[in-house]
């Protein structure tokens, strides 16, 4: 059995955002949240960046259009944070599509808005 990419960290950020969810609950906006989380980064010495800016290739050209992640954690890991009723494809084809702008190969898609928190490790 193969061992995950980057399993230390991710298991290290989803145990952040499940703290989070602990104490806030559902409800709030994806910016609580990622108020929160940016708390906690700051208190666990965890390196990250937040609404990092992604440009987008086309052929030989830079788009005017760009993507906007919400963090990029351990300088490797895209973390996407949702507070919706349950996470549908296009937040994973979105969360794909930061990774391939970013040139990383590990996003973490993040609900808030359940009762439970729930995630996805996306690989490119």
């Amino acid at each position: 059995m193969t061992d995950l990419y980057l399993k230390e960290e991710a298991y290290q950020i989803i145990g952040l955002c499940m703290e989070v969810h602990k104490i806030l609950g559902k409800g709030h906006s994806e910016k609580v949240y990622g108020d929160a989380l940016e708390y906690e980064f700051k208190k666990n010495e965890i390196p990250y960046n937040r609404e990092s800016k992604y440009h987008i290739e086309y052929k030989d050209i830079i788009l005017s259009s760009y993507y906007f992640a919400d963090f990029v954690v351990f300088n490797e890991i895209i973390l996407e944070i949702k507070a919706i009723e349950s996470l549908s494809n296009g937040e994973i084809k979105q969360t794909l599509n930061y990774l391939a702008a970013s040139q990383n190969k590990l996003g973490l898609l993040v609900n808030f808005g359940e009762d439970s928190l729930k995630y996805r490790r996306i690989i490119l």
